[in-house]
């Protein structure tokens, strides 16, 4: 119609506009379909790291991939999935593994419910052994259903995601699958229970190595100072905030390593308070009416019954057979990553080193991995182990005597370094993966951690370095 205001949609014009419209809408949708399924892509290895969007997929990398930031786990989306956890069930005789967690509590970086202490206690009825492991807060894990994270996160995310049987579940099932063993109870503890119950059986004493200033209240004018070399006394609070501590500005040493050896000796020392003949009596006469009083503050999913029974057998069972460990930085490499485009700090487990340590506190009586069978010697041999020998002490042969007392065990003593420098100590270097070589090594010189250093190295022509301290001279056996 001549003069009409409304266009022609049917010039060529007006249809050469659409057309283009079109195709860029149908360009970009394509391209954000094939970028998402090739930034989540999981069918076959691709290079690079996946985005935040793809962490809750389930990703057995050796990578490190983009995780949830833990700060933020509360705000997970609900969608994610976990397999059914089947827990163990005990059986009253056979060894019993009890994962203990310690809730955050506060709203540090916005995670209430992320496990700041994690604990494993075996305990085995037949040798009447027990022993303790502690995981540090930042070790890096596969979460199931989650991907990899800090293992702190477990519970907040199982929490969050409403998956059967909650946080609870989700960290045991990462804990047990992280160290090989089954975990067939957990226990929560509040801390007001916790104090309430330390001042229920008169306090605690703890031996104190270090000169410490604590704080029961975390502020204020309430503090108290422990003096080193001696043992203290400690009521509830005091007791908590000592295990609590972890600041070198407070003396506690050793950062998060440091507060999991004092949480072991805590734990110990209320064992020792618990099992003392009169407050033990008194307490079984209790048990119904303390389980209900406490049962507000006591998270776990242990009857009465079987917790009565623990703790009869706990009393058959004498401190120097509980063995105790911390994964440290000896079995974990700490590094820089970045979670959300945040920078974080982790610490990357060495599997083969944590396995040793679980072998050490788990295995007595009732094996649980491969390398529980057989004996410490037949291992080693089977390992062909490859040793260079240093005498860093004034005693002349002192290297060829153990040279053949090693070569009569089933080693190979294959060359002599020079000396590095006098030494009190012993001190061995493991330089490839034959464990079994070092764990025998390790019983025969009597070895402690710090003499024992794991250094990686391809290109050596050894598999273990001996470098003899005056510790070992005298203790040669006669005849070598």
């Amino acid at each position: 119609m001549p003069g009409s205001r409304y266009p022609n949609l049917y010039h060529p014009f007006w249809r050469s506009l659409a057309y283009w419209i079109f195709v860029t809408l149908a360009v970009l949708a394509a391209f954000f379909t094939v970028r998402q399924l090739t930034l989540c892509w999981t069918l076959t290895d691709l290079s690079g790291i996946p985005p935040a969007e793809c962490a809750l997929q389930d990703q057995p990398s050796s990578e490190m991939p983009a995780l949830p930031d833990p700060a933020i786990a509360n705000d997970l989306p609900v969608e994610i999935s976990a397999p059914e956890l089947e827990l163990p069930q005990w059986d009253g005789a056979s060894r019993i593994n009890i994962a203990f967690f310690g809730l955050r509590g506060d709203d540090e970086d916005g995670c209430a419910t992320c496990t700041d202490t994690i604990m494993v206690m075996t305990v085995d009825p037949v040798t009447k052994t027990a022993g303790m492991l502690s995981i540090p807060r930042d070790m890096w894990v596969n979460i199931p259903g989650a991907g990899y994270g800090r293992i702190n996160t477990a519970w907040a995310i199982g929490e969050n995601a409403k998956l059967p049987g909650g946080g609870p579940a989700l960290a045991m099932q990462t804990v047990s699958q992280f160290i090989g063993v089954p975990i067939h109870y957990y226990v929560q503890v509040d801390f007001g229970t916790f104090v309430s119950f330390i001042n229920l059986i008169g306090g605690i004493d703890v031996y104190v190595e270090e000169k410490m200033v604590l704080d029961p209240e975390g502020e204020g004018p309430d503090h108290f100072v422990l003096k080193p070399g001696d043992y203290r006394h400690l009521t509830g609070k005091r007791a908590l905030a000592y295990a609590r501590c972890r600041h070198e500005s407070q003396g506690c040493s050793g950062g998060d390593f440091g507060r999991a050896k004092r949480q072991q000796q805590v734990i110990l020392a209320i064992r020792d308070k618990v099992l003392h003949p009169e407050t033990f009596t008194s307490l079984i006469s209790q048990a119904p009416q303390l389980y209900a009083e406490f049962s507000s503050g006591i998270h776990t999913n242990m009857s009465l019954e079987d917790a009565i029974q623990l703790a009869v057998l706990a009393r058959d069972i004498h401190v120097e057979e509980i063995k105790q460990g911390v994964i440290d930085t000896t079995m974990a490499i700490p590094t820089d990553t970045t979670i959300n485009g945040v920078p974080a700090n982790v610490l990357r487990p060495v599997p083969d080193l944590i396995r040793i340590l679980r072998d050490e506190i788990f295995i007595p009586g009732g094996p649980l991995s491969p390398m529980a069978q057989g004996d410490a010697a037949t291992l080693m041999q089977s390992e062909e182990v490859k040793i260079r020998i240093i005498n860093n002490t004034y005693a002349a042969d002192l290297e060829q005597r153990t040279a053949a007392l090693l070569n009569a065990q089933g080693m190979q003593v294959v060359e002599f370094g020079a000396p590095t420098g006098t030494a009190s100590r012993t001190k061995v270097i493991l330089y490839t993966s034959k464990l079994y070589g070092l764990r025998y090594l390790k019983e025969l010189f009597g070895l402690e951690s710090p003499q024992i250093v794991i250094q990686p190295d391809p290109a050596s022509t050894v598999d273990i370095e001996v470098r003899l301290g005056e510790d070992w001279v005298g203790r040669v056996p006669t005849g070598y």
